[in-house]
């Protein structure tokens, strides 16, 4: 898959170039961005007063740096900027925030050269991958600096599996580190890049794992022998939501045709809210998640250097403004991980129902043997953690503010955090689906009765006893949840 950029990208787009489609620009893009680097010549060769240009940056603001010193301001700014500690981030996220950060640069208003882009897409197009720790950003300035510091040769990149230095990694693929003019050191570092790539890869798996939750959700209410009326169209329309509907034909999908509901039609006058609510809080989740995607493309869509350069050559204009701060994107993050947070925590409670004996009609625990086997009973131990572990990284990172830079920077957005824990949050939530899943096929497997399961839930049991054989304490369950996961990682289970 080849994607051009002319116009600014969707986060669609930017969530399948992290999964390794190819990026190219336009001519009309590669244009945007000579033109914007004439203008800021234009500023440096007239002495135009400019933020970063020709002064220091944050705290420094109004520190003069006069034209023999810009190259060294630009370089100087990776350098003290590439402060990133903890594990590095994974080779789809650092892809997302690479191409988000050429989306940036392709408006023609950040000023870098065509040089600089071209130096980012050719590391795309080889997989060779900067290392860029995790943790140390209060909005993008660390993550954007160790991406930049293997532009110039510096720093540490990943290739076919070898880490190497940024001058190794760059004579690996052909090329040769670049050496930075004025302005683009900060237009390297700044800006939302960072959060709204790592936003398009969480809004992307976000998609998925509702679709999977359908699955798993539908499965324990066939299971458990649910009253399908609450699944039903013409009762589910009198709630307004688009996201609802959507759920409630996905879940009629999956259950169509279950001689196990049938046999069991009209046995209570309703269930338990963690199965007959499924429909309200999956509906709710997917709401919420077609906000967070308008908001990444606005963002998207939007300028997010400081400063801008707008005008002519002829008539250069700067403007040093705030658009490098991302509260916007930090909210949605913030949304995007209560919203897969509560997904899971219902998702746990259905597995509870499940290996409970007092409410299942099945086996204790699930276990074959039970007294000799415990079966699924400490797997829902594991769900209980990670649902309250998500619940502790829900706090929301924008709220947390703090002041840097000498009280230049008085407000903080925290943007990339919000972004890195809600996609910590989805790693629990993987976790805690393929739990249900598992529990799901060993429930069918102990039914007291032999009914038909619905074919469309009867595909995604097959999907597991075709990876798995039933489980009877014969081995760790661990390694069944490790191969339940990548399932989910892998397959589709689209909603209808």
């Amino acid at each position: 898959m080849s994607i051009i950029l002319d116009r600014p990208l969707t986060w669609r787009e930017i969530a399948a170039i992290a999964e390794g489609a190819e990026l190219a620009l336009s001519e009309a893009a590669w244009q945007r961005l000579s033109y914007a680097r004439a203008i800021v010549d234009a500023i440096v060769e007239r002495g135009i007063l400019a933020y970063g240009v020709n002064t220091g940056v944050g705290g420094l603001a109004n520190v003069i740096v006069d034209r023999p010193q810009q190259r060294h301001l630009s370089r100087n700014i990776l350098m003290s900027h590439a402060v990133g500690v903890g594990a590095p981030v994974g080779k789809t996220e650092t892809r997302a925030i690479i191409a988000a950060a050429i989306n940036n640069y392709a408006h023609g208003r950040s000023g870098v050269r065509p040089e600089v882009v071209e130096q980012m897409l050719v590391l795309l197009a080889h997989d060779c991958l900067p290392e860029v720790p995790s943790l140390g950003s209060v909005g993008y300035l660390s993550h954007m600096a160790h991406i930049a510091l293997v532009l110039i040769g510096e720093g540490h990149a990943v290739l076919d599996g070898q880490r190497l230095t940024g001058s190794e990694a760059l004579a690996r693929i052909g090329r040769t580190p670049l050496v930075l003019e004025a302005k683009e050191g900060l237009s390297l570092v700044n800006g939302s890049p960072c959060v709204t790539g790592l936003a398009a890869l969480a809004l992307a798996r976000s998609e998925r794992l509702v679709d999977w939750a359908d699955v798993t959700a539908a499965m324990s209410f066939e299971n458990l022998r649910s009253q399908p009326r609450a699944f039903d169209e013409t009762s589910l329309a009198l709630r307004i939501s688009v996201g609802m509907q959507a759920t409630g034909r996905h879940l009629r999908a999956l259950l169509d045709g279950s001689a196990i509901l049938a046999a069991a039609a009209g046995r209570q006058t309703q269930d338990p809210l963690s199965l007959r609510a499924v429909p309200h809080v999956h509906g709710a989740v997917r709401d919420a998640l077609a906000e967070i995607g308008s908001t990444i493309d606005r963002e998207l869509a939007s300028v997010t250097d400081n400063p801008a350069v707008l005008g002519t050559p002829e008539a250069p204009e700067v403007y040093s403004e705030a658009h490098a701060v991302a509260p916007g994107i930090a909210l949605a993050m913030d949304t995007l991980a209560i919203a897969v947070a509560e997904l899971a925590a219902m998702a746990e409670r259905r597995i509870d129902r499940l290996v409970n004996p007092h409410v299942s009609d099945l086996p204790a625990f699930l276990a074959v043997g039970s007294g000799v086997s415990s079966g699924f009973m400490i797997a829902q131990y594991t769900a209980t953690s990670l649902v309250a572990l998500n619940r502790r990284l829900a706090s929301p990172a924008s709220l947390d503010g703090g002041i840097t830079s000498g009280l230049q920077e008085d407000h903080l957005s925290h943007a990339t955090p919000a972004a890195l824990k809600a996609l910590q949050i989805l790693d629990n939530a993987e976790h805690i689906l393929a739990i249900e899943l598992l529990a799901d096929a060993q429930a069918y497997d102990l039914q007291a009765e032999d009914l038909a399961k619905a074919p469309g839930t009867d595909a995604f049991y097959r999907d597991v006893r075709t990876a798995l054989p039933p489980y009877r304490d014969d081995r760790p369950l661990a390694g069944d949840i490790a191969v339940a996961r990548g399932i989910i990682r892998r397959a589709d289970a689209g909603a209808a």
